[in-house]
């Protein structure tokens, strides 16, 4: 996805330890986890509604065309 390699991420790491500090760094990390673990359920619920909506509106269409034939 973003194509980051285990140098550059190793870099990042030490920038943000040295930004934010040690006692920070891993409550700023659960944070981050929890938020992005949140956005993908909320995403998820969001795929699931549109699918099943999507699934309903092609059952209304097929028995309007068994009503119509």
């Amino acid at each position: 996805m973003f194509n980051i390699g285990m140098p550059e991420l190793v870099v990042i790491l030490l920038i943000a330890l040295i930004v934010i500090g040690p006692k920070k760094l891993p409550e700023l990390a659960r944070s981050i986890g929890r938020a992005i673990g949140e956005f993908q359920r909320s995403f998820d619920e969001l795929k699931d509604t549109i699918e099943k909506e999507v699934r309903e509106e092609e059952g209304k269409e097929k028995k309007k065309e068994k009503g119509n034939s």
